[in-house]
């Protein structure tokens, strides 16, 4: 073809293409299990930064909060994808509900248990010497049942209701409280008479579960697992700008969300994310965010049927599927070591 002719028809095709109708993005919602905060940020980045509409994706994040009612709204078809958690994935197979986790965002459970500075408590087991824990009901059927398994001296006795109020534990140095590594230390320390307490995260002390898992339906994952796949990689990316790079627009659409949600809260659980490894550890530093194995959510059920908390015939294979993770997306985006 002469040249003349050559560039005439990349020009008509030009002129065709930007005529076209824009090719339509996939309309998903997905549900977080609280109110907006940075440990939502990467979900948020890939919504700020264009990432999930790169991806073909138009998502709506549904925030959650105290009565957050987002895992039944997945449940309903009314949000295609929830923030789960490892329990709610078991407890959907032994209540035969068709759910399963594509992803999981944090490689540790972000729970800690927290004690006052100067309470003669160095390290984990020392906590067993504490009159009173502040526990909610569901740490203390999970991993404090483990912790009295594991660690001589934990007992019931210990536990007192933690009611989200750091005043209780502030005024009790005989005591230790529950709570998120990436808030309630926050709180404690910046509240009138506040101190830094010694923080202890339950996940390097051997307790198994992964956190902040991608949950979705099993009809989705048979149905349309393309569209899984986007999302699951898009998130990926998303958190791994979040946390290396410009976040800043993500944590304007959180403060939007939440306006009650100030800048130092979240660099600070920016902060504690990197500190304690929450996003990037273990599976996720080989095969990427999001990363879960077989090998690590076997050891994880077999310490809850120790404890008793599961029937150790309970399939719970069929609560996950490994098929969209582990594949080293957005790897690239981390800092070189």
């Amino acid at each position: 073809m002469p040249r003349t002719s050559s560039l005439f028809a990349i020009g008509l095709m030009m002129t065709l293409g930007s005529a076209l109708p824009a090719v339509a993005l996939d309309k998903i919602s997905f549900g977080t299990n609280w109110l907006a905060e940075a440990e939502h940020g990467g979900f948020y980045q890939a919504v700020a930064d264009g990432t999930y509409a790169k991806y073909g994706l138009d998502v709506t994040i549904v925030q959650g909060g105290p009565q957050s009612p987002n895992e039944a709204l997945l449940i309903s078809g009314k949000v295609d994808f929830y923030m789960g958690s490892v329990l709610q994935t078991f407890d959907d197979v032994k209540n035969g509900i068709p759910m399963v986790s594509v992803g999981a965002i944090f490689q540790k459970d972000p729970q800690i248990l927290m004690a006052h500075p100067d309470a003669g408590v160095d390290t984990f087991a020392d906590l067993a010497k504490l009159k009173t824990l502040y526990m909610g009901n569901d740490g203390f059927t999970t991993f404090f049942a483990w912790m009295k398994q594991t660690y001589p001296g934990f007992s019931d006795a210990q536990f007192k209701p933690y009611t989200f109020n750091q005043a209780p534990f502030m005024a009790d140095k005989n005591s230790a409280e529950q709570g998120y590594v990436t808030s309630e230390p926050y709180a404690v320390s910046h509240a009138e008479g506040g101190f830094q307490p010694k923080v202890f995260l339950i996940a390097d002390q051997g307790y198994g579960s992964y956190s902040t898992l991608i949950e979705t339906t099993q009809k989705l994952v048979d149905s349309n697992p393309d569209l899984v796949q986007r999302f699951v990689d898009a998130t990926a990316i998303g958190w791994y700008n979040y946390l290396y790079g410009d976040n800043k627009a993500a944590n304007d659409l959180i403060k939007k969300d939440d306006p009650e949600m100030t800048d130092d809260q979240i660099a600070y659980s920016i902060q504690q994310m990197k500190a304690y490894g929450i996003v990037v550890s273990n599976d996720a530093l080989t095969g990427g965010i999001g990363c879960m194995t077989d090998a690590r959510l076997k050891t994880f059920f077999d310490q809850l049927v120790k404890i008793g908390l599961y029937d150790a015939s309970l399939d719970f294979t069929k609560s996950y599927t490994t098929k969209f993770v582990c594949k080293k997306v957005g790897m690239d985006l981390a800092p070189k070591t």
